[in-house]
């Protein structure tokens, strides 16, 4: 590279990038009254149960105008976490958990479960478990006239919902588990870390301010991964402030981000210290007062809903439960996103949710010898048996990636079907589509699924990839600057050797760095030369940048040389 033009050249990038800002100012204050009264939450619901904080919200396909092919007469009861509002299940039509449930032909209830006050503090997961889940779990029961339910658990309520199901497992039809945390032996990434006896005391926290306030968990989430959480979004944004869909899909997700919930001191206390400190219920060792939560109870089919770059809960914190109960009916869903791009990312609702609705309908069917008519639900779950389109391969082996492991009954081994999950860029890519909650540290994928990622729960290392090389250097401390001189430029003519414009990192090319290299490869782009030939306004949104940016990393590719 010349180093006369490639001042020229910074210096020309300089005054055009000063210049876009001037234009985009004016952009930046007319997104403001866009984005001040942004909805969400938008399935239309009935409250059909109170207690305390606490309301049991209804969803039917006819309150949302939805016509569904079949109905299912068994409901799904979501069992929220205690952290951050539920409407993250339903935050636009297109991205709600809620209306795909719906869609497949349920009905939907979900605990809100409010903001503790003061004199909730006390309340503890033995309260949340057997009172209030339980009496919700009757309601349904009752108003649906079934003596057992579908239970779907979110996060903090995927573990809650193991409980329940091994106090009352006759009250339990089939259990989800979304993203729950459930095992915590070296699985649990960079919060079990963190949050390890030697290094944190949560009765510290509980004795200053009662219930945790939800602004002490915000900074130590958006802590795990700063840059992103403090810069990258923000510069994501600035990049695609003139496309409104983007801007107003970002207020959404900031919105619910901004609007976290205190969690009761004491049941804080007891799930760090029981929990994550102590692994007990992994361990089948967690007790209510003298009440077992024994796992030998859990025998109902169960679907592990996981995302494979979810730092929040990694996946080994959920899979690994599927060992450690004796239910011989467990399907694992491995979707290519994070902890919230389970709820809101376009592949997961396109991709994932269709089969996990199809899951629970085959498990929702009458019983054998019953005189109630089966219905067309079958047809939805047996997804799995159909012919692989031609944008989805099937891979047995593979052991990363989008995929659907199961566990049926007898089988002798597990099977994998690979899905076509690709993580694709949409509007709302201001966080990212491999997972828009940013501030929980999903940005930085790998989307090579032949190498294991670096996950440190939350904040990443530079994700490693197959496209770079590791060149190792075994000159010893003695040499003299002369024979390490030679050396490196030794190293240096076999490295240019060894790459091609085919095999070269991205990370090579001017103005891409190993965040955008990690994005370009997710949307397609393996190679320089395929850099070179792309159209930039399709990378532009693809990758969630400006289609200038994009113009520019397609003339640097096109003039890289080698």
């Amino acid at each position: 590279m010349n180093p006369f033009s490639a001042t020229l050249d910074a210096q020309q990038r300089g005054f055009e990038a000063t210049a876009e800002y001037f234009e985009k100012v004016p952009q930046l204050a007319e997104q403001v009254d866009r984005v001040s009264d942004i909805e969400v939450g938008l399935t239309p619901n009935e409250v059909v149960y109170e207690e305390n904080k606490l309301e049991l919200l209804h969803y039917t396909p006819e309150m949302a105008g939805i016509e569904p092919e079949t109905r299912q007469d068994v409901p799904i009861l979501i069992v929220y976490a205690l952290i951050n509002k539920p409407y993250i299940l339903d935050l636009q039509p297109d991205r709600s958990v809620i209306r795909r449930l719906l869609e497949n032909g349920f009905e939907v209830y979900l605990i809100d479960w409010g903001e503790p006050s003061r004199l909730d503090s006390h309340l503890t997961i033995e309260d949340y478990v057997t009172r209030y889940t339980d009496n919700c779990v009757d309601v349904v029961r009752e108003r649906s006239g079934q003596e057992s339910i579908n239970l779907l658990g979110y996060c903090m309520g995927g573990t809650m919902g193991v409980m329940y199901a091994a106090l009352f497992p006759e009250k339990v039809r089939n259990l989800g588990l979304m993203a729950a945390g459930l095992c915590f032996d070296e699985t649990g990434g960079v919060l079990e870390l963190w949050g390890k006896e030697e290094y944190y005391d949560p009765e510290q926290v509980t004795d200053a301010f009662g219930n945790v306030p939800a602004d002490f968990l915000d900074i130590g989430f958006a802590l795990m991964d700063p840059v992103s959480n403090y810069v990258s979004k923000y510069l994501r944004l600035y990049d695609n402030v003139e496309d409104d869909e983007f801007v107003e899909n970002f207020a959404r997700m900031e919105r619910w981000l901004d609007e976290g919930i205190d969690v009761a001191g004491e049941t804080y206390k007891e799930f760090i210290e029981e929990l994550y400190q102590d692994n007990k219920l992994a361990r089948n060792e967690y007790y209510f007062g003298d009440t077992h939560v024994d796992l030998a109870a859990i025998e109902m089919p169960i679907v592990q809903v996981v995302g494979h770059y979810d730092h929040l809960m990694p996946p080994e914190s959920s899979t690994e439960f599927n060992d450690l109960v004796p239910s011989d009916d467990v399907t694992t869903f491995d979707q290519r996103t994070g902890h919230i791009g389970l709820s809101v990312s376009s592949s997961s609702h396109d991709e994932l949710w269709p089969h996990v609705a199809g899951w629970f309908a085959e498990r929702s069917q009458p019983e054998a010898g019953s005189d109630e008519p089966e219905d067309d639900g079958e047809a939805a779950a047996d997804r799995s048996d159909e012919e692989p389109s031609a944008d989805a391969e099937v891979d047995e082996t593979a052991s990363t990636g989008s995929e659907v492991e199961a566990r049926e009954p007898e089988a002798d081994s597990a099977t994998a079907e690979e899905l076509d999950t690709d993580a694709d860029v949409d509007p709302d890519a201001a966080y990212g589509d491999e997972d828009i909650g940013s501030e929980y540290g999903d940005e930085e994928v790998d989307a090579d699924s032949d190498s294991e990622a670096v996950d440190t729960d939350y904040g990443d290392a530079v994700p490693e990839s197959d496209d770079t090389e590791t060149v190792e250097s075994d000159v010893a401390d003695t040499e003299s600057p002369e024979e390490a001189e030679a050396e490196d430029e030794d190293e240096d003519e076999d490295r240019a050797s060894t790459f091609t414009r085919e095999t070269e990192p991205l990370e090579s090319v001017y103005g891409i760095g190993p965040h955008y290299a990690e994005q370009l490869r997710e949307a397609g782009i393996e190679s320089i030369d395929g850099l070179a030939d792309a159209d930039a306004e399709t990378l532009a949104d693809e990758v969630g940048v400006s289609v200038d940016r994009a113009a520019e990393w397609i003339e640097n590719a096109d003039n890289h040389e080698q």
